[in-house]
């Protein structure tokens, strides 16, 4: 088995700031921990420091069992072009070092047939063997017959680009959960999965026993799989751990306790103060003796002050909307080219609809559709589709691409796009807590903090009807729960593409996009179409 221990860990970035600051907690033998916290906190950069691909500044990490990791973005850069290349990416320093000494090996044997260079391949070969290849070959055959009906053998040379984000990301934790580390550390193993294969991961990690600290902004996975949670906080000094003991169920109450706890703490030692400076005034005006002893009590009171409270998030979004006609959208027998079969699909004022499937059935052409974006002579069609009366849309895009925007700091965009003075464009982008990033060029920013600038964009668009495609997939769950808290207050319809299952609760109505190309309605959330399917049947 194998353990975590987070010892006073400090990081400043490379411009000096402080990103983490003490930060300290313990992930127990076959714990399962989540790592949590707003947008840009430094949990990545936490987790990095954990593997050991960065330094801490100060402080130390210690653990047993060896480490097997998924990082945020696989699939991508190192020299990952194919199924054999991301198997290797979360290989050990070791066994990768072997791999690339066979591989020059046996280019070496291709070239020369001399004694020296068929003793180079049985050499490389040797520490391929000592350093585990072979066994980790076993286990790539399990986990490429599993993920894609086929052989390690057949499967090795398949262009990584042809798998999608999600069955890299299946391969990946198919291969770490039958690995020999006995800790594992994911850095949001639940992005690009669709709710199938989210559910899937939740019975995973719920069924091994080895040690996992993951990041994920999933409630549901949170509220399923978490047996404690750290948080990262803090304020300019850096981010430090507060460690709740228990699940998701228990963590917004216990973090309300906290912070109240820490107010009522530095309110009582101000009190404190407040009275021992009265005192120190009142004797230092009567030149009585006992002032001296009035200000060393004093000074050392001061030595004693608590710690600042810890920060918290204070996203404002005001999505206000307008009345419009009673119809909002109208649908007659419109078919996405290749996707869909034919549908009808009504939908009225203030209603809340969520879109639901799979990854690949058209979801999110039917939103650029609807959006009107530059997209839409791609997005194929027939059939015939209406806006209702003074029905404004404004579309949010999943991979947030605005070619627009590519290039421009936010300021600039506020300013030039929306007119809004320097004053305003600061408090806007406040409320969004983005005005620290206000001087980066947007594709700079996290993907949190491009899909907070999306929704500040909508509401100074004014749009009557939200066309949400996958709006919390990159916000902490502090900005999603602001967002669903603005969509409560938002005056108009709103149209959400979501593999969010928390989030989706709070619709009224579900339209499932089937992989046999119908489009339904159902009374309940359908993930994966069965009950599309069913109905057939």
């Amino acid at each position: 088995m194998g353990h975590i221990e987070v010892a006073d860990v400090g990081y400043q970035l490379p411009d000096g700031r402080p990103l983490l600051d003490e930060v300290g907690f313990r992930v127990g033998d076959g714990a399962h921990v989540a790592l949590v916290g707003a947008n840009g906190c430094g949990k990545t950069t936490l987790l990095r420091i954990i593997a050991g691909d960065i330094a801490a500044h100060t402080g130390t990490v210690t653990g047993s069992g060896g480490i097997g990791i998924m990082r945020q973005f696989i699939g991508t850069g190192r020299g990952v072009e194919t199924v054999r290349d991301l198997l290797l990416s979360v290989a050990s320093a070791r066994v990768r070092a072997a791999a690339s000494a066979v591989d020059r090996a046996e280019l070496a044997v291709m070239d020369s047939d001399d004694e020296r260079t068929h003793l180079g391949y049985a050499e490389a070969l040797a520490e391929w063997a000592d350093a585990g290849g072979y066994d980790a070959e076993v286990l790539w055959d399990i986990c490429c017959t599993e993920a894609f009906g086929v052989s390690y053998d057949l499967a090795k040379y398949r262009d990584v680009m042809t798998l999608s984000g999600g069955e890299q990301k299946r391969l990946v934790l198919r291969l770490l959960l039958r690995s020999p580390e006995q800790v594992l550390i994911l850095d949001e193993p639940d992005n690009y999965l669709d709710v199938p294969s989210k559910q899937w991961l939740e019975d995973r990690l719920n069924e091994t026993s080895k040690t996992v600290l993951y990041v994920s902004h999933d409630r549901e996975l949170l509220a399923n799989t978490a047996h404690q949670i750290v948080t990262l906080e803090g304020s300019a000094d850096g981010n430090s751990a507060w460690v709740h003991g228990a699940g998701f169920a228990s963590y917004h109450q216990a973090r309300l306790d906290r912070h109240e706890r820490s107010a009522e703490l530095g309110r009582r030692w101000q009190e404190q103060r407040d009275r021992l400076e009265e005192l120190v005034r009142t004797l230092r005006q009567a030149k009585s003796p006992k002032t001296q002893a009035a200000v060393t009590r004093l000074q050392r009171h001061e030595l004693t002050r608590p710690p600042d409270p810890p920060r918290q998030q204070r996203l404002r979004m005001r999505l206000q909307g307008g009345r419009t006609g009673v119809r909002a959208l109208t649908c007659t027998d419109l078919a996405l080219t290749g996707l869909t079969s034919p549908f009808d699909l009504e939908v009225c004022y203030g209603e809340r609809v969520a879109v639901l499937g799979a990854n690949g059935t058209g979801k999110s052409h039917f939103m650029r559709l609807l959006g009107g974006w530059p997209e839409l002579d791609a997005v194929a069609h027939t059939g015939g589709w209406k806006l209702g009366a003074r029905v404004v849309p404004g579309h949010f895009s999943q991979s947030h691409e605005h070619p627009e925007l590519a290039g421009r700091t936010l300021l600039e965009i506020l300013w030039t796009d929306w007119s809004l003075g320097p004053d305003q464009a600061a408090r806007a982008l406040n409320r969004y807590e983005l005005v620290a990033a206000r001087e980066q060029p947007f594709d700079t920013l996290s993907g949190g903090q491009q899909a907070r600038l999306q929704i500040l964009l909508l509401e100074l668009s004014g749009a009557t009807l939200l066309l949400l495609d996958e709006p919390t997939d990159n916000l902490d769950v502090a900005s999603a729960e602001a967002l669903e808290s603005a969509l409560d207050e938002f005056d108009g319809t709103v149209l959400a593409v979501t593999h969010d299952r928390w989030f989706a609760h709070s619709f009224d109505r579900y339209v499932t996009f089937a992989e046999d190309g119908r489009v339904i309605e159902t009374d309940d959330p359908d993930w994966t179409g069965s009950a599309v399917m069913s109905r057939a049947e």
